[in-house]
C-alpha cells in the first residue's frame, strides 16, 4: 500500500480547474490502487502561516537546543515534512498567479524546505536533496496559453516547481496542464482532453518496484 499526499493551493472552493483534474486522477489512481491512503492537505482551507523570525532562528538551531518558543515556531513545520516524508507519492494541484505559484503554495514550500531535514550540505557533496524515492505529479492551470512560444517566457510556475522538486531529491515529476481558462476556449478543450489522457496513461503505468519485480522472476 502506498501513501498520496495530496496538496491543492487554489484560492477557489468552487470551479477551480487544478482541482478537478487532482479529483480526477485522484479517482483514477484508487481505480488502479484501491488499497492506496490519500492524505489531502487544502491549503485554502487550511492556511499556513508564512515563515517569521521565529521559525527561521529555529530551522537553523539544534534541536537539542531549542527553547519553548522555538518548538512552538518549528512544530508546523515539522508536521509538514512528516507528512511529505512518509508519502510515497506526492500529488500537488496549482492554479497559475501572476505567472508563477500562489503564496498559500508558496507558504507551504517555505515550511517543509528545511535544512537537516528535506536537504543537506557538506563540503563533499554541496547541497543535496533527502525527499528521495518518491515520485511527484503536479496538475496546473492557468488562464493563459504558455505552451505557445510566445507565452513559454512568463512560465515560472512550471520550472520552479521542477527545480524545488529535484532539489530536494524529487526527479521524477510530471506536469499535467490545463490552459487558457479564461482566454480561449478552443485551447481549454484542447488542454482537458490531452490532461484526461495522461492522467490515464500516467496511474496505469506499472510501478517500478512492480516491474522490478517481474524481471526478476
Amino acid at each position: 500500500m502506498s501513501r498520496i499526499l495530496r496538496i491543492d493551493a487554489s484560492s477557489r472552493s468552487h470551479g477551480s480547474f487544478s482541482m478537478e483534474f487532482a479529483d480526477y486522477f485522484q479517482k483514477k489512481w484508487l481505480e488502479q490502487h484501491p488499497d492506496d491512503e490519500i492524505v489531502v492537505r487544502n491549503l485554502a482551507k487550511d492556511a499556513i502561516p508564512h515563515i517569521d523570525e521565529n521559525c527561521i532562528t529555529g530551522f537553523y538551531t539544534p534541536k537539542e537546543q531549542h527553547t519553548d518558543a522555538l518548538k512552538s515556531a518549528t512544530r508546523l513545520s515539522d508536521t509538514l515534512i512528516d507528512e511529505l516524508l512518509s508519502a510515497d507519492v506526492l500529488l500537488i494541484s496549482t492554479p497559475m498567479y501572476n505567472f508563477s505559484v500562489p503564496s498559500a503554495l508558496k507558504a507551504w514550500i517555505d515550511q517543509i524546505v528545511r535544512i537537516g531535514h528535506t536537504f543537506n550540505f557538506d563540503a563533499d557533496k554541496g547541497l543535496y536533496g533527502l525527499v528521495e524515492g518518491k515520485r511527484a505529479y503536479v496538475v496546473t492551470a492557468s488562464g493563459a496559453v504558455f505552451s505557445n512560444p510566445e507565452m513559454a517566457a512568463y512560465n515560472f510556475l512550471d520550472p520552479y516547481l521542477k527545480t524545488l522538486l529535484g532539489f530536494l531529491g524529487i526527479g521524477d515529476v510530471n506536469f499535467i496542464s490545463i490552459e487558457g481558462t479564461t482566454t480561449d476556449e478552443k485551447a481549454l478543450e484542447k488542454s482537458k482532453q490531452q490532461a484526461i489522457k495522461e492522467i490515464d496513461d500516467l496511474v496505469c503505468q506499472v510501478p517500478d518496484e512492480a516491474r522490478l519485480a517481474q524481471a526478476s522472476n
